[in-house]
């Protein structure tokens, strides 16, 4: 399984940078978790083979050029995009986003070709749903929406992404059940001095996280941290250094991970 973070954040040269602003995972060149950035780094291939997105949950760093994608998209599909995810978060995206006034009804609009520019597929917790060549889980985590945490399988290797959580059990619960995952991506967003405010915002600090990876039964598993807030980015490196955990790396944005 190939991952990518994409880049969110460029340089005066349209370079992209290491900062993370925005959130979308490109799973295989195919498959998309969250749509932050998916108009601005997907490459032009890219753009012709992606055609599912599963939405984790509805804040904006997490959706906020989804309507553009589709809107660069729309003229051209022959098939809607699908927008994978649960009832809630469709509604939400239906009220807040796609609702007439922010953006168009694109699950409700065709174009020349008699296409409808999105449809939306939902998906239940707890059960196993497949996208594309995927076979997906989904649980609640603990955020201030409701939002939640993903292990993806090919039927090769297994990833688990937390998404954005604080504490939580049901998606230890589900990883641990697992004979065999290879990665798991765990949120990192605020430095440890912000305890009061990640919590508040329902995020992990680099302590928080290392004392929810001691629920993780596998210390086979590569770590990667995500969500590191830009503003913060050194000091969370520095303190999630500090953990000592072996097998614990920063994601990259725009690198392409193998597993």
């Amino acid at each position: 399984m190939k991952i990518e973070l994409l880049p969110s954040s460029f340089d005066d040269r349209g370079r992209a940078t290491l900062e993370q602003r925005l959130t979308c995972f490109l799973i295989d060149d195919r498959v998309a978790i969250d749509a932050g950035s998916i108009a601005l780094a997907l490459n032009k291939t890219q753009r012709q083979t992606v055609r599912d997105i599963i939405v984790t949950h509805s804040h904006i760093d997490h959706i906020a050029s989804l309507p553009i994608f589709v809107d660069d998209l729309f003229a051209l599909l022959d098939a809607p995009v699908r927008i994978h995810a649960t009832e809630e978060v469709i509604q939400l995206l239906e009220r807040d986003v796609f609702n007439g006034r922010v953006y168009p009804r694109f699950s409700e609009l065709r174009n020349d070709r008699g296409c409808h520019g999105m449809e939306y597929l939902p998906f239940r917790t707890g059960e196993e749903f497949q996208v594309a060549h995927l076979r997906i889980t989904a649980v609640l985590v603990n955020h201030i929406v409701p939002t939640v945490g993903l292990v993806v399988s090919d039927g090769r290797s297994t990833v688990a992404f937390s998404s954005d959580t604080a504490e939580t059990e049901t998606f230890w619960g589900l990883v641990n059940s697992i004979p065999k995952v290879d990665a798991l991506l765990i949120e990192a967003s605020f430095p440890n001095s912000m305890w009061r405010l990640a919590g508040a915002a329902k995020h992990l600090t680099p302590a928080s996280m290392g004392k929810e990876l001691q629920k993780l039964e596998s210390n086979s598993i590569d770590i990667m941290a995500v969500h590191l807030k830009a503003a913060y980015r050194d000091t969370l490196i520095e303190e999630l250094g500090a953990l000592g955990i072996p097998k614990l790396r920063v994601m990259e944005p725009g690198r392409t991970y193998t597993w």
